[in-house]
């Protein structure tokens, strides 16, 4: 007797230590767009305030081709997102990740159970060899799990943002399979 195949979302999930990993789902649009207001969260990242839950639901109803997006719950909250996109054509073998953590969830291992997830998908299920991402440079804390993870900084992009009334650098990171 052959077992039934694996739920496709089951597949997706994984557990490292108390946070479970799992795809988004269109039913987590109010917690992320709760974490995605947050200040700390906010500073990170190229958002603008007051992301709405509607604007949220749209893109977890609507994912861009070629795209993962990743929550990180721990005891029954959404305490964290992540995603992925694949470039196309001559870029195919490249994708460019994003993430970030709730504020008050910092610090406690959430951020690399995510970049985990997304590096074991594009290394053992994407075949992807190059992975980029931006973080600003004044993001220590990311920067150094970003090194962890076998990122390099390939560049400092000047006046990349404009955030709290200011210009803000970014470094453009990299982590190439060889």
């Amino acid at each position: 007797m052959n077992p039934e195949p694996p739920d496709p979302d089951e597949r997706r999930f994984r557990k490292r230590g108390e946070c479970e990993i799992r795809a988004a789902r269109p039913s987590d649009a109010e917690a992320i767009a709760l974490i995605a207001n947050l200040p700390g969260y906010r500073a990170g990242t190229l958002r603008l305030p007051f992301q709405s839950v509607e604007e949220t639901r749209q893109w977890l109803d609507k994912p861009a081709s070629e795209q993962l997006s990743l929550v990180a719950v721990l005891n029954g909250q959404v305490v964290g997102n992540a995603g992925m996109r694949r470039h196309s054509g001559r870029q195919i073998h490249a994708g460019h990740l994003g993430m970030g953590v709730h504020d008050d969830f910092t610090g406690r291992g959430i951020g690399s159970a995510l970049l985990a997830a997304l590096i074991d998908t594009a290394d053992n299920w994407l075949a992807i060899k190059r992975l980029e991402l931006t973080v600003y440079v004044d993001n220590e804390p990311a920067i150094r799990l970003y090194e962890k993870f076998g990122f390099e900084t390939e560049g400092r992009l000047k006046a990349f943002a404009f955030r709290n009334g200011e210009y803000v650098d970014a470094f453009t990171m990299a982590r190439v399979r060889m």
